[in-house]
């Protein structure tokens, strides 16, 4: 008798949603998927879990070529009507690359702000897995775009390290972003009348619970779409997904993803080295990094924890640190997540992968709107951190007072 096989949880970030999204795919009656692969890990995570459905799908219809999956996979792959031409009525696919050949289109959507280093990663994955890719240069749209401003305002932005402000540097950055959604929603509606085929494309989104956490995204860039199989699920966790997929699948490239610097390629790379990694850094920008925004999260979802109970727990895990120096961390993650919570409000529909998901619109009913000073629990915590001892509440309520 064979024992229950208990999946481990890189395997189940990638295999449920590759379900998922071959049960979305097959009722929608769209011909495929559209990815932005910019070549970093979460891009790099969806288009993984879309090779792990087309393994899933592919052996199902080889093992049956009459049954229910080879029957939906050729009508997907639109090998049962007009499109099919002279196929057999028992076609399947060769291999996982022949499906994704067929239904995953991928593109690399690139500046000149952009790295060598990620369009080669873009590249190399698109083929491992053989989806049908394109490399894009949208600069000529994002020149259009600021003409268009400059001639209206008699202004051009600049960024930071150019002498623009702050303000111009962010909204130079988030031109960029959405102008990839836009290109993306049109290339995922005439990609199949290119290739001679009928029917549309699902565009598939690549945010990971922590960037919607800390609201570290741009609202309407390449976040909206309209499925997204990683929404709920950390970046170390996908990480750690990517490295399994890599020796599961023989998805090499995934290994370099994984271990390099997520970045998002948004301002001009400042040195020489063309083949070099971007030097503007997520963890850098954000002001924290990966992991504690995992620790944050699972402490504000699952443990249920405002910024003082967070603090109080904190200070246990945390005991390296100072209390002011921990107070700093909680004050500022909660600052930065009060802010930007307006942006779940419009979330792309992301499968439900862990107990740690923001989505506020099907998981987590938290209200989006809050005071981002924080100005009771923020005094607490200043007080408790004041007294250096997290166990010690009545002292700090008498400080307050």
């Amino acid at each position: 008798d064979e024992g229950i096989r208990l999946h481990k949880p890189e395997e189940e970030c990638c295999l449920g949603p590759a379900c998922w999204l071959w049960d979305f795919l097959r009722r929608s009656g769209a011909a495929g998927f559209f990815l932005p692969l910019s070549g970093g890990a979460d891009s790099s995570a969806t288009a993984t879990i879309v090779g792990a459905m087309c393994n899933m799908v592919t052996a199902a219809a080889q093992a049956d070529p009459e049954g229910e999956v080879a029957k939906e996979c050729r009508r997907v792959c639109r090998m049962d009507g007009d499109d099919a031409a002279a196929a057999p009525s028992s076609w399947v696919p060769s291999s996982p690359q022949d499906m994704a050949s067929r239904v995953f289109h991928t593109a690399f959507m690139g500046t000149d702000n952009s790295s060598e280093a990620t369009l080669s990663r873009a590249k190399r994955l698109g083929e491992a897995i053989g989806s049908y890719h394109l490399s894009i240069k949208i600069d000529l749209m994002v020149e259009a775009i600021l003409k268009v401003f400059q001639l209206t305002t008699g202004k051009m932005p600049r960024f930071s390290s150019r002498g623009g402000t702050i303000s111009e540097d962010l909204a130079l950055q988030n031109i960029q972003a959405r102008l990839r959604m836009v290109t993306a929603y049109l290339f995922a509606q005439l990609l199949p009348w290119v290739r001679g085929r009928s029917g549309f494309l699902l565009v598939l989104g690549s945010a990971n619970v922590d960037e919607g956490l800390r609201g570290y995204m741009t609202k309407y860039d390449c976040s909206s779409a309209d499925l997204n199989p990683i929404g709920a699920i950390s970046k170390n966790d996908l990480k750690r997904m990517l490295l399994w997929a890599a020796d599961e699948y023989d998805y090499d490239v995934l290994k370099d993803v994984a271990s390099a610097p997520p970045t998002a390629e948004l301002r001009p790379i400042e040195g020489d080295d063309a083949d070099a990694e971007h030097t503007q850094t997520d963890e850098e920008d954000m002001g924290m990094t990966y992991e504690e925004l995992g620790l944050y999260g699972r402490l504000r979802k699952i443990s249920r924890c405002g910024p003082v109970s967070m603090y109080r727990k904190l200070c246990v895990t945390w005991s390296h640190l100072s209390p002011q120096e921990v107070a700093a961390k909680v004050k500022r993650f909660f600052y930065y997540y009060s802010i930007n919570r307006h942006k779940m409000c419009t979330v792309t529909p992301a499968y439900h992968a862990e107990a740690y998901s923001p989505d506020d619109n099907r998981f987590d009913l938290r209200q989006f709107l809050y005071p981002t000073s924080w100005t009771r629990q923020f005094a607490v915590i200043d007080a408790m951190a004041d007294a250096a001892c997290v166990d010690n509440v009545d002292e700090a309520h008498k400080k307050l007072n």
